[in-house]
C-alpha cells in the first residue's frame, strides 16, 4: 500500500464515522455495530468530541450534559480522562446515571421502595417508610431513623419504574438530551427494553446512541442485540488489529459484518488442529455429559504440549507479552493448577467458579485479590477502586491505621488460612464489608448449623465446603481465570489483543460445547437453545478475534463431519491440520 494512502479499514471507518455524525447533528438515535478490532473506543470518542465542539457551550449554558452510560467504574474514568472531565459530558456506570435522576424523585421512591422485594419486612420494624430519605451509595440494605439505603439491584427496577411516570421522562430528557450507551450488549436487558418502550417506541426522549457489537456479548444479564426501527444501524466495517488471513476468516465466520482490514500486506495465519485421529476411548461425561467427545486429561495434555513445541519451532514466541493461551477448554488442566479443591464442590453445576456466578468466588477474585495487590504496591486509591463502593474511605489517621493493619492481616491469612477464615475476618472489621449476597449467603449457612443437615439447599452445602478450603487455591483459581479465559471482568481478554493466540477448545463445562454451535451455525439453533447457540458462537468469536498475526485453535474434542466442514469453509482446507494420533509429550 503506497505511503499516504488510506488504507481499506480507514476508508470504512471514515464512512462510519460520516455516518454517525450525520445522525447527531441531526438528532437520530443510532447503533453503531462495530465488530472486533473496529475500534468502537475511538468512535465513541469521535462522537463525545463531536458533541462538546458542537454543542458544548450551549449544553452547559442549559445545564445539560451528554450521559454516557459505561458498563465498568474503569471505563467511566477512562471517558472522564479522554474528554478531559469537560462539564458537559457525564460518563457514570448505569447505576449512578439512574440514580443521577432518582435521587431528585423522593416523593415517588417512597411510594416504590416498599412495593420491592424484601422491603416491606425491612420497613416494617420500623413503621414504615414514613418520611425517610431514600439513599443510595454503598449497595446495602438498611433502614435508619431519617433516611433508608438501597440495593443496587433497587436501583434499576426503581429506574424502570419510575420511567413510567410522564415527569419523569420529561426531567431525564431535559437533563440528558443525548445519551450514549457503551458496550450496549452488556447492558441490563430490562433497562433497555424500557428505554425502547418509553422514548424509542414512541419517538420522543433524548438522542440514543449505542455502541457495541451484539456478537461480544459473553456476560449473562446484558441484552445482546438492540433491534428498533428508530435506531439507524451503522456497520463499522473495518479492522485495525488483525492481520488479512485472520480477517478473511472472521468475515467467512460473520459474513453480515464484513471487515477490511488495515494493511492487506501484513503477515499472519489462522490455522486449526484438531485430534481426531486420537486412537484412545473418548470421554462419555459421567455425572454430565459436558465431557463427551473429548481426550482423555493425559492425551490433552500431551497434545496441548505436542502443539506448543510445534508452533514454537515454527517461530512462535511464547513469552508473556506475545502470546495468549485461551482455554475454552478443562481437559488440559492437571491437578498442579491448585485448586484441585473447588470444582467439585459444584459437581455437574461446575459454572459458577468459572463464571463467577458464585458470590464468594465473585468477591474473592474480582475484588479481594486485586485489592490485596493493590495494597502491597502501595497503590492505594486502586484498593478502595478494587473493593468497589461499599468501602468507608480514609478520613482520619486512625482510619489508615486500621486499613493498614487490616490488609497486612488479610495477605497474611490468605497464604496460611481457609476461605472460611478470609470471610470471617472480613466480616469481623468494623471498617469493611462483604458484599450483599456474600452476608445472605453466610447468614443462611449460619441459620442452618454448623453441620450437614438432611435436606439442606445445595447452596448451603456448597458453601460449607467452600469455606473449608484452602484460601492458597483461590490465588491460584484467579490466576486461571484471568490468564487463560475471555470470562475473566478484572483485566477482561474481552478488549485486549495479543500478537500471537493461542486457544485450546474442549469440554468440561455445561454451558459450552463447541462443536454443537458448529453444526448448528447455518441451520440455527432449536428455539430452546437459542441462547446457550449463542453464549457459545460469541465466546468462539471473541476468542478467534483477539490476535494481531498468528491464530491457532487446538480442538481436543472430537469434531464431527460437519463441524468439520465449516471450519474448513472458514478456515480454508490446507490451514486445518490433522495431529498425529500418539502426540509425544514435549
Amino acid at each position: 500500500m503506497a505511503d499516504g494512502a488510506e488504507s481499506p479499514a480507514d476508508a470504512a471507518g471514515r464512512v462510519a464515522l460520516e455516518r454517525m455524525f450525520a445522525c447527531l447533528d441531526e438528532g437520530r438515535s443510532f447503533r453503531l455495530e462495530a465488530g472486533a478490532g473496529a475500534g468502537k473506543t475511538y468512535s465513541l470518542d469521535k462522537a463525545l468530541r463531536r458533541l462538546i465542539d458542537r454543542r458544548g457551550k450551549e449544553l452547559l449554558r442549559q445545564r445539560q450534559q451528554v450521559g454516557c452510560i459505561t458498563y465498568t467504574n474503569v471505563a467511566k474514568d477512562e471517558i472522564i480522562s479522554r474528554v478531559e472531565a469537560h462539564p458537559a459530558v457525564r460518563p457514570e456506570t448505569v447505576h449512578g446515571f439512574c440514580w443521577s435522576i432518582l435521587q431528585d424523585f423522593q416523593t415517588t421512591l417512597r411510594k416504590l421502595v416498599p412495593e420491592l422485594p424484601g422491603w416491606a419486612e425491612r420497613l416494617e420494624p420500623a413503621g414504615g417508610i414514613g418520611a425517610r430519605r431514600v439513599h443510595y451509595e454503598l449497595g446495602y440494605p438498611s433502614v435508619g431513623e431519617e433516611q433508608i439505603t438501597i440495593r443496587h439491584e433497587d436501583v434499576l427496577a426503581l429506574m424502570i419504574q419510575a420511567m413510567a411516570l410522564p415527569k419523569f421522562r420529561a426531567v431525564l430528557t431535559a437533563r440528558y438530551p443525548v445519551l450514549l450507551i457503551d458496550e450496549y450488549q452488556d447492558t441490563d436487558a430490562s433497562f433497555v427494553d424500557a428505554l425502547k418502550a418509553w422514548f424509542l417506541d414512541r419517538g420522543e426522549g433524548p438522542l440514543i446512541g449505542l455502541f457495541g457489537d451484539h456478537w461480544q456479548k459473553i456476560y449473562g444479564d446484558g441484552c445482546g442485540s438492540v433491534e428498533h426501527a428508530a435506531l439507524a444501524v451503522i456497520e463499522k466495517n473495518a479492522n485495525f488489529r488483525s492481520a488479512d488471513p485472520i480477517v478473511q476468516m472472521l468475515n467467512r465466520m460473520r459474513p453480515d459484518l464484513p471487515q477490511m482490514v488495515s494493511d492487506p500486506d501484513a503477515p499472519g495465519e489462522a490455522r486449526v488442529f484438531h485430534t481426531n485421529a486420537w486412537p484412545g476411548v473418548r470421554r462419555t461425561g459421567q455425572g454430565g455429559g459436558h465431557w463427551t467427545g473429548d481426550t482423555s486429561a493425559d492425551a490433552a495434555r500431551a497434545y496441548f504440549s505436542h502443539i506448543k513445541e510445534r508452533l514454537g519451532g515454527e517461530g512462535w514466541d511464547f513469552a508473556v507479552g506475545k502470546t495468549k493461551i485461551l482455554m475454552l477448554s478443562h481437559s488440559v488442566l492437571a491437578r498442579e493448577q491448585g485448586y484441585a479443591s473447588i470444582p467439585p464442590i459444584y459437581g455437574q453445576f461446575n459454572d459458577p467458579w468459572l463464571k463467577k456466578d458464585d458470590p464468594h468466588i465473585k468477591f474473592l477474585t474480582d475484588q479481594l485479590e486485586p485489592a490485596c495487590a493493590a495494597f502491597e504496591a502501595q497503590r492505594y486509591g486502586d484498593m478502595f477502586e478494587c473493593f468497589g463502593t461499599g468501602m468507608p474511605r480514609i478520613r482520619k489517621h486512625l482510619d489508615k491505621v486500621a486499613w493498614a493493619d487490616a490488609m497486612a492481616a488479610l495477605i497474611a491469612l490468605r497464604l496460611a488460612g481457609s476461605i472460611g477464615e478470609v470471610i470471617d475476618f472480613i466480616a469481623a472489621q468494623p471498617h469493611m464489608r462483604l458484599p450483599e449476597a456474600v452476608e445472605e449467603r453466610e447468614r443462611r449457612l449460619v441459620e442452618t448449623g454448623p453441620e450437614l443437615v438432611e435436606g439442606e439447599s445445595r447452596r448451603v452445602t456448597q458453601l460449607r465446603k467452600l469455606r473449608a478450603v484452602p484460601y492458597l487455591e483461590v490465588i491460584a483459581l484467579d490466576r486461571f481465570i484471568d490468564g487463560h479465559t475471555p470470562f475473566a471482568t478484572k483485566h477482561g481478554v474481552k478488549g485486549a489483543e495479543f500478537e500471537n493466540v493461542l486457544v485450546i477448545v474442549g469440554r468440561g463445562w455445561n454451558k459450552y460445547n463447541f462443536v454443537q454451535m458448529l453444526e448448528w451455525i447455518d441451520a440455527g439453533p432449536p428455539a430452546d437453545k437459542l441462547e446457550f447457540f449463542e453464549n457459545n458462537r460469541n465466546l468462539f468469536y471473541v476468542a478467534c478475534s483477539r490476535p494481531k498475526a498468528r491464530l491457532a485453535l487446538l480442538f481436543t474434542q472430537l469434531l464431527t463431519a460437519n463441524a468439520m466442514a465449516k471450519l474448513t469453509s472458514w478456515f480454508g482446507a490446507a490451514n486445518v491440520v490433522t495431529l498425529p494420533g500418539q502426540p509425544a509429550e514435549a
